[in-house]
């Protein structure tokens, strides 16, 4: 093996093992609790249905072209024709009345999606700040391709992509780690070298106006 290959494969080496737990700020994303029960497939029932009822739903829009309003009309005359005859029968028979009262969305749950906002929303100000020009330019990038990609789709098919992309990826990720973390590292590595070269062949080359100190009186 030459010199350089052997110098860019302990390169690799140290890039690698200097480079961040992804896991853990992977974890620090999907949080823990029931939400990453679903992503990571750890409760395969729950994420199993989640898929198929949102693989129904667009099957309903997309193939057999629905109309949402339709079916959001159809759904809440579906529920109140459930809770009428429910409510009816606990009225004649032993069934206690059902306390409506319970029937609420947990605090806890706003709690999640306000700290998870405030969460994306400072890292993308530091983001788009370019304190880290790696960071910078590869969010660029992903937004760009995601522009095009979505050039090609239907709102209703990106999402459900994006939805399909949420499902799946972070549990292959789990299962593949090192592979996936030996890539990013490499991949931060290689944008690193694009940005030093960028400012080394056109940034450096701008002529500068010297500064002229003031006098002093």
């Amino acid at each position: 093996m030459s010199r350089s290959s052997s110098d860019s494969d302990h390169h690799d080496t140290i890039t690698y093992q200097n480079t961040p737990k992804f896991k853990s700020v992977f974890h620090s994303v999907i949080g823990n609790g029931l939400v990453s029960d679903v992503l990571l497939w750890r409760n395969t029932r729950l994420s199993a249905s989640i898929l198929l009822g949102v693989t129904a739903i667009w099957s309903l829009f997309e193939v057999y072209e629905y109309n949402f309003v339709s079916l959001l009309c159809h759904i809440f005359i579906l529920g109140m024709l459930i809770i009428y005859i429910t409510y009816t029968m606990a009225k004649y028979t032993q069934w206690d009345l059902p306390d409506f009262e319970e029937i609420t969305i947990p605090e806890s749950t706003f709690k999640w999606l306000y700290r998870k906002t405030n969460q994306l929303l400072l890292k993308f100000y530091y983001t788009a700040s370019g304190e880290d020009l790696t960071r910078f330019f590869l969010t660029m990038t992903s937004f760009w391709i995601i522009s095009v990609i979505g050039s090609h789709f239907s709102s209703l098919n990106l999402l459900y992509l994006c939805f399909l992309c949420i499902e799946i990826l972070p549990a292959l990720y789990e299962r593949y780690e090192n592979d996936v973390n030996h890539l990013v590292s490499k991949g931060i590595r290689d944008m690193k070298l694009l940005v030093e070269q960028f400012g080394t062949k056109f940034l450096d080359k701008i002529p500068k106006g010297q500064i002229k100190e003031r006098k002093r009186n």
